[in-house]
């Protein structure tokens, strides 16, 4: 329920620094707006908070903290992922948790197209030619006909199939559960299947959320199902893949590349193996962000503070007992 109408409600915002995110203005007409960025000020500000808006997603402080949230009525997420806001007391409450699906959706999916022409278009040795000013001819793939499997068939998996889809390719997802296919996916199987499922695929995309189920989802014996030929895009969580047995499947040619947004360890430490491999393609943790994504993240949220204050139904409900929004 909204706060009283003769005093504005608290927002607390959970940031990276004290400035905050950048939009953050819009909210002061609205809302007492208090920006923290460490356990000690969440602490201080959350007693007399109605709603927490995170934007820092990797901090653990609310999780810290929480035993102080007696009148928060509402938790929004910046993020597609909510695995670090998790934590059994907010999944056990009755407060409300919702993020910021479907702002990334597009530009993830762009991200993923480009990584897989990528690898079909050997651009890594086009460039290296290039400085080189070697003239070195030869032949590339087509992804026409090629099959793709999402690993994690929500709204960017979605996005993600509708561009594949869109250039000839066969996409299936991988769920939860098994169910039929629809306009983008050829069919959707049950995670329980799915070292079958990607015996088939020339790339593997992993767009699923950090949950106990998904996390070291893909290890050794994921990568010794997939063909030889297959490459891993990984844009979900960088915990849902073992590490050091995606370098080993890298390095023994078990599969034929990766391209990782997300990993285990974030920045990825400088002397890690993954930067030395001439079959990856990384980046920092980038895939969805576009030019003008913060402020868009911060019109979506008032968008939904607008249904809030209107005691209306709030929309990216993430079911916590999933860890997802449906």
């Amino acid at each position: 329920m909204a706060g009283s109408s003769s005093t504005l409600p608290r927002i607390t915002v959970l940031a990276g620094d004290q400035d905050g995110p950048k939009g953050v203005e819009k909210l002061h007409e609205y809302a007492d707006v208090q920006i923290v960025c460490d356990e000690k000020g969440l602490a201080a500000s959350l007693p007399d908070t109605d709603i927490v808006l995170v934007t820092d997603f990797r901090s653990d402080a609310l999780a810290n903290t929480w035993y102080r949230a007696n009148n928060v009525q509402w938790v929004h997420a910046t993020s597609a992922g909510v695995d670090q806001l998790m934590f059994d007391a907010l999944r056990d409450s009755t407060v409300p948790v919702t993020n910021a699906q479907g702002i990334f959706d597009r530009a993830i999916a762009e991200y993923v197209l480009g990584a897989i022409l990528f690898f079909a278009k050997d651009t890594r040795n086009n460039v290296v030619y290039q400085q080189q000013r070697r003239w070195v001819h030869r032949d590339t793939e087509t992804i026409a006909d090629k099959r793709v499997v999402v690993a994690g068939a929500g709204s960017i998996g979605h996005e993600i199939g509708t561009l594949c889809r869109a250039t000839g390719m066969a996409v299936d997802g991988v769920a939860s559960r098994e169910r039929a296919g629809d306009d983008v996916f050829g069919h959707i199987h049950a995670a329980a299947d799915i070292d079958a499922v990607i015996a088939g695929a020339d790339y593997v995309v992993i767009a699923a959320p950090l949950t106990d189920s998904t996390r070291h989802w893909f290890d050794a014996k994921r990568f010794e199902a997939m063909p030889a030929h297959a490459r891993l895009i990984n844009i979900g969580r960088g915990p849902i893949v073992v590490t050091d047995d995606l370098v080993a499947a890298l390095k023994n040619k078990k599969i034929a590349g990766a391209a990782l947004d997300v990993f285990e360890v974030e920045p990825l430490p400088e002397d890690h193996p993954l930067w030395s491999l001439n079959n990856v393609l990384l980046s920092a943790h980038m895939a969805g962000d576009f030019i003008g994504w913060r402020h868009a993240l911060i019109d979506q949220f008032l968008a939904n503070f607008q249904h809030w204050r209107a005691d209306e139904p709030l929309f990216n409900l993430v079911n916590k007992a999933a860890g997802y929004a449906a």
